[in-house]
């Protein structure tokens, strides 16, 4: 029982983000008696508990650059999260929300133990170029671009009715992110990311280092090795900066599982967000 506490301790984050991500999903889906679902419709236009209407921002955004009219209820929705995801961290959303994560992490998983090497070399400024070309697209077609093809809707619609075509994008994603390249979608590709990204690029959720007389001795970067955005941890672990600056920082808390000297945290600075505006 002590091995199985030890366990469950060691990867607390990771637990509680899956358990998160499936809430989500089955608020989607479970029906509940005399009550009905908790949530309607999907993580692009929700209706929560019957009475809160949410809206992804991005989805607003390209409705914006098709020139659609906004509805007043969608306008608040969207301020709703993007206010969240801007305070606390706007990626949030890809590690602790989005169900597409629990593909990739599986296809990470899965490289891992099958010790696949290949690893084709994308640009994470990609993503950035996929967010500009959606909204370009919204703009000269009318419509909302890339909700046509969006995996995290798709992935949503799976779980309910299954479509072959569906399932040959989501297949697709999948052994990309397996035989292709580590961490592909998420981290190279995905305009939602992207966006999310821009949105809480001084979101106050950070990880911050303490560093112990262990982290000191034995310099064993294992955060840096399991973080899917390992470019963030850099300048902390070269002790350039003692907190995560980077908005492409999911906050995943892989880190936080892998750092058994107890030199990492996740913590809210209100502190740094006070200093900023003074120095304004």
């Amino acid at each position: 029982m002590l091995r199985i506490g030890r366990s469950l301790y060691r990867h607390r984050w990771l637990l509680t983000r899956r358990t998160v991500q499936i809430a989500i999903l089955l608020a989607f889906i479970v029906h509940i008696p005399s009550y009905g679902k908790i949530a309607e419709g999907n993580l692009s236009s929700s209706l929560w508990f019957g009475e809160l209407k949410l809206t992804d921002p991005f989805i607003l955004l390209q409705s914006f650059f098709a020139g659609s009219s906004i509805a007043m209820p969608a306008l608040i929705g969207a301020l709703i999260i993007g206010s969240f995801y801007a305070f606390f961290a706007g990626r949030l959303y890809c590690s602790w929300v989005c169900p597409i994560n629990l593909l990739t992490d599986l296809a990470y998983w899965l490289r891992k133990k099958l010790n696949i090497k290949g690893n084709m070399s994308l640009s994470r400024s990609l993503r950035l170029w996929v967010l500009a070309l959606a909204l370009a697209l919204s703009f000269l077609g009318g419509t909302l671009a890339w909700e046509m093809i969006n995996p995290i809707t798709r992935f949503q619609r799976e779980l309910i009715w299954f479509s072959f075509s569906g399932a040959m994008l989501l297949g697709a994603l999948f052994l990309f992110d397996l035989f292709v390249s580590r961490r592909a979608w998420c981290g190279h590709l995905c305009p939602v990311g992207a966006f999310y990204g821009l949105l809480g690029r001084y979101g106050r959720l950070k990880v911050t280092a303490t560093p112990t007389e262990g982290c000191d001795s034995n310099g064993c970067s294992r955060c840096v090795a399991v973080c899917p955005e390992p470019h963030v941890l850099a300048p902390v672990v070269s002790k350039q900066t003692k907190s995560v600056t980077s908005g492409d920082c999911t906050r995943c808390g892989a880190c936080l599982d892998e750092c058994h000297e107890g030199s990492l945290s996740m913590k809210l600075d209100l502190v740094g967000m006070v200093t900023r505006k003074a120095g304004n």
